[in-house]
């Protein structure tokens, strides 16, 4: 019997998850592996310091002199920054002073928080902290000559802008942030390749351009087809809300998202995800589960070297059917012709398991997993 002490691994060991996001990546990366997992992390795209960006200083100044009637808060951070900057820039109280003026909206309660620090009080925010509640509200009340001034933090925002000037508003675009690619190009590209190896198990994306900027990078490396190919089959794109998604949905990349757009939302969704992915089968009388670099004997977490996991997934392809010596070899990276490399790699990831039993050779045929009798017949049509 085994120690009834034992406690089930947590739910993202044996995993292997990707990070794209350049601002609050520590976060993510610690939630992520409180949890168990192996963090991969490369930065997708990097912010222009606020300070330095002469597009938003030319925004800004405009707004001073043309004042709009409403002005859209879409993020805590970017009106915070925004704030900031007019204020090292000399022209803190003057946007204050036109902000005071005009109908001031809030996507959300972060966002809230931040207007009020500022000592400003917005009108109205939505419950759903929706842009599309936003929308609603502001074509219900009618915007046709209306100015309306959008603060955007690098996310696009599909139909919104067009919906408000069909109604005849004037929209003006106060661009707090501006993405670049990364400085450094070499993280992102070995998250690339990691991706394409298939060595993740999960991607998360936080933001749209991050999105926009693997893709694109994927394009100038020429290896858009095999990261699509990756991201479509094996290799699970997890993304914080709808918006960040669009970039990989219009080339056809499924994602998961949480109802809640939050950082710990986003990891609940990975934790219920990847588990629920990974292959759970009986064999030799044991509950085993194949997870990304490991694997699950019961309760126990089972580090596996990468020629293993080779090995041990063809096995599971076809739990129960003999598997020949050569097309495990295939199966094996770089094993070349010897199929005594297969039998080297048998080795080791039958030590790896400390189950010797999982995995029976079949004389002169190969190797099969040894599937438990009463999942015979669940398995025979494989």
């Amino acid at each position: 019997m085994r120690d009834e002490e034992t406690t089930a691994p947590r739910p993202l060991a044996g995993f292997t998850v990707g990070v794209t996001a350049a601002r609050r990546a520590e976060e993510l990366g610690v939630l992520l592996e409180r949890r168990g997992a192996v963090v991969q992390h490369a930065p997708a795209l990097r912010i222009v310091p606020l300070a330095d960006d002469t597009e938003l200083l030319d925004a800004t100044k405009e707004l001073i002199v043309h004042a709009p009637d409403v002005v859209i808060a879409t993020t805590a951070i970017g009106f915070r920054g925004w704030v900031e900057a007019a204020d090292g820039w000399g022209v803190g109280d003057e946007l204050l002073a036109v902000l005071r003026r005009v109908e001031l909206l809030a996507r959300g309660p972060k966002v809230k928080g931040a207007i009020r620090a500022a000592g400003l009080t917005e009108e109205w925010s939505p419950a759903s902290e929706s842009m599309a509640e936003v929308l609603d509200r502001l074509l219900g009340e009618g915007v046709d000559g209306r100015r309306v001034a959008i603060q955007l933090h690098g996310e696009p925002l599909p139909g919104f802008v067009e919906a408000l000037e069909a109604g005849g508003a004037e929209v003006v675009a106060v661009p707090v942030y501006r993405w670049m690619p990364p400085e450094d190009i070499g993280p992102l590209d070995r998250l690339l390749d990691a991706t394409v190896a298939r060595s993740l198990d999960a991607l998360t994306f936080t933001s749209a351009p991050a999105a926009a900027s693997l893709l694109a990078r994927a394009e100038v490396r020429g290896m858009e087809r095999e990261l699509l190919a990756a991201l479509q089959h094996d290799v699970l794109a997890v993304c914080v809300g709808p918006v960040t998604a669009l970039p990989l949905q219009a080339v056809g990349i499924d994602t998961v998202q949480p109802e809640r757009f939050r950082l710990g939302p986003l990891v609940q969704v990975v934790c219920g995800e990847l588990p629920s992915r990974a292959r759970l089968l009986p064999i030799a009388g044991h509950r085993v589960q194949i997870r990304g670099h490991a694997v699950c004997v019961d309760d126990d977490l089972r580090p596996v070297p990468p020629a293993g996991m080779s090995l041990l997934r063809a096995l599971a392809r076809r739990p129960g059917w003999v598997v020949s010596r050569a097309d495990l070899l295939k199966a094996l990276p770089g094993s070349g012709r010897d199929e005594h490399a297969v039998e080297t790699a048998m080795t080791r990831l039958r030590a790896a398991l400390g189950a010797p039993r999982l995995i029976q050779t079949v004389v002169k045929r190969g190797y099969r997993l040894a599937l438990d009798p009463a999942a015979d017949e669940k398995y025979a049509g494989s």
